[in-house]
């Protein structure tokens, strides 16, 4: 594959997009832009299965358009027309037309807030100007009317807390984390790094007199932690809040005692992950837990009251639709607050790479499909969205609720409507100006024996970013 472009802040955007449409090796595409002033033409030249062929658009802009805005305009043209391009010549369609990136709602809840479209007829300019299928559209409009909960205050913040640590490695997994097992020599040392973090972050939150709105652990698993160490970490977390998250993914690490500590510590939300209830499939994709555990934890968390969230992916090495359907209805049967649909991303960075161990493309979707309808049936609403590169047929994944029990930091995180101050071994703490339309970033190192390291340097920035 060969992409040239005249323009090399496109360059990124175009290679997404033809990446979508996963053209063989032997595509090629030329583009090059011409600014006439208050016009545009985008210039294609595309070389497949041996064939050349040209294309050519122009469009207008009003010449008062600020920089920025001129910049929007053009990569949101280019894309559209690239789409264009792409759909004839491999006579394909994209559930996400022309979108790329991790984030299509955000970009719909932005040409609402631009003027550029009105909520009411949203889903028919996503279908008509971004080329998105009418299903995917559709659920983008509704979970926007969902997210009822998004304030936008930039002295409201959430607090993220990252264990980047599990009990074995998923063969789909390109997390920066770390096996127990391999680390646990260190995990003192890290939790007392965290802590360290923590008290810096106190101090900033007084300092610049911020509301913590959410408090988010994630990882990673952080339920690996034992009880103690469960029991230390969290108080260290003294923030009065009305949603606070523990992820508890992995069901072999959840127990009585752990559970009676989050408790303890008024933690409301936890999520524990089945990904499939096919055995053969856990075992093959690296995850130890039974089904029984599954059930065991499930229950425990009821008992003390917990809301639950659960995940499972669509497209996991071996299953085909019949298996995916008797894991949607075992998860009904269990009626958690929370469900999030994961489509299969094959990441570079995870061990499954090989294409013939990979389900079907063509049953990916009916997968997506029946969940979201059976889903529909069953009372869950769609609330938040998002989308990750090499996800099977270029689909996402949609968290769902029940009763008006949203998560709330998994909004503000996916919208990015609120400043996150993340501690931990690759966390990225993000500062939001909602007025000024603009986000600075700022990663903690990413493995957990640089954290360790060089843990006074990163509270150093991150009183400096936050100052």
């Amino acid at each position: 594959m060969d992409i040239i472009t005249n323009k090399e802040d496109l360059s990124l955007d175009l290679i997404d997009l033809v990446k979508l449409f996963s053209p063989n090796e032997d595509f090629s595409l030329n583009h090059e832009e011409v600014d006439l002033g208050n016009r545009i033409i985008n210039k294609f030249v595309t070389i497949y299965n041996s064939e050349r062929s040209e294309y050519a658009f122009a469009y207008n802009y009003d010449a008062d358009l600020t920089p920025l805005k001129k910049k929007s305009l053009r990569k949101r043209n280019v894309k559209v027309h690239l789409y264009d391009v792409m759909a004839k010549l491999l006579n394909k369609t994209l559930p996400w037309g022309s979108l790329t990136g991790v984030r299509p709602t955000k970009f719909a809840r932005e040409l609402i807030d631009s003027g550029l479209a009105k909520e009411y007829v949203l889903a028919e300019i996503l279908e008509k100007d971004y080329r998105l299928r009418k299903d995917k559209a559709k659920l983008t409009a509704t979970i926007l009317k969902n997210q009822r909960c998004i304030i936008r205050n930039d002295n409201l913040i959430d607090l993220y807390v990252n264990i980047p640590i599990c009990p074995s490695r998923c063969l789909y997994c390109s997390f920066i984390s770390s096996e127990l097992s391999r680390v646990k020599d260190k995990m003192k040392t890290y939790l007392d790094c965290l802590l360290k973090e923590i008290e810096a972050v106190k101090k900033i939150v007084a300092n610049k007199a911020y509301i913590v709105r959410t408090i988010y652990i994630g990882g990673g698993t952080p339920s690996v932690l034992t009880a103690d160490e469960l029991d230390l970490l969290l108080s260290a977390l003294t923030f009065p809040v009305s949603e606070f998250t523990v992820e508890c993914g992995r069901p072999d690490t959840i127990t009585a005692e752990k559970l009676d500590v989050l408790k303890k510590h008024n933690v409301t939300r936890i999520s524990i992950n089945p990904q499939t209830f096919c055995e053969a499939t856990l075992k093959r994709i690296g995850r130890n837990h039974k089904n029984k555990q599954v059930l065991e934890g499930y229950a425990l968390a009821l008992e003390r009251g917990f809301n639950v969230n659960m995940d499972i992916i669509a497209g996991l090495p071996g299953e085909k639709l019949g298996v995916f359907k008797r894991t949607m209805q075992t998860l009904l049967d269990l009626n958690p607050e929370n469900i999030t649909v994961h489509t299969l991303s094959v990441k570079n960075g995870a061990a499954l790479r090989d294409e013939q161990e990979l389900l079907s493309e063509k049953e990916v979707p009916k997968m997506i499909d029946y969940a979201e309808n059976l889903l529909s049936e069953k009372g869950y609403k769609p609330y938040y969205l998002y989308r990750q590169k090499n996800q099977l047929a270029g689909l996402e994944n949609v968290g769902y609720f029940r009763d008006d029990k949203v998560c709330i930091f998994n909004i503000d995180s996916m919208e990015e409507t609120n400043t996150v101050i993340a501690v931990g071994a690759g966390a990225m703490s993000k500062r939001i100006f909602n007025h000024e339309k603009h986000i600075d970033r700022l990663p903690n190192c990413k493995f957990i024996e640089e954290y360790i390291d060089r843990i006074d340097e990163m509270i150093e920035k991150k009183i400096k970013f936050f100052s």
